[in-house]
């Protein structure tokens, strides 16, 4: 009993510290997901800034053009501040959505709901506290626990 309750421990042990030394970053794990599936709408090549994409919105949503997302800069401006969770918004699949519907974008993340599922959770590993909400609604501790690692 005691020696199956150390291997035990040492199991654990040995697993978070391979889960520890695996650190989802953006050059890593999140720049080469983004590329396949989210590059051909948010790009620098073919989508706008922020502000230009809200001024005409309708026109670059026609054609099929998102806002710009594509480097590290622009990527953490929609999940810490100031769109604070609009990433995670747009990813989720609906679990943590008022009504269970998936984001608007959850669907480009993979062509089976496994590869989605996959792909979701590099998402949420670089992110790391997945908050849906808006700024004013979000709390200081879960501001702190976004890792979003270069």
């Amino acid at each position: 009993m005691k020696r199956e309750f150390v291997f035990v421990v040492a199991g654990i042990a040995l697993s978070c510290s391979l889960s520890w030394g695996q650190e989802t970053t953006w050059r890593k794990d999140v720049k080469p997901l983004f590329d396949a599936r989210c590059a051909a709408c948010h790009s620098d090549v073919s989508a706008p800034e922020h502000d230009a994409f809200k001024e005409k919105k309708q026109r670059w949503l026609a054609n099929g053009q998102g806002m710009r997302m594509n480097s590290y800069s622009h990527l953490i401006y929609y999940t810490a501040w100031p769109g604070t969770g609009a990433l995670m918004r747009r990813l989720d699949d609906g679990r943590n959505l008022k009504g269970g519907k998936a984001g608007n974008m959850y669907q480009f993340l993979g062509a089976t709901e496994a590869e989605r599922q996959k792909n979701l959770a590099v998402f949420k590993a670089w992110v790391g506290t997945w908050v849906v909400k808006r700024w004013p609604d979000v709390t200081k501790d879960e501001l702190n626990g976004i890792r979003v690692k270069y």
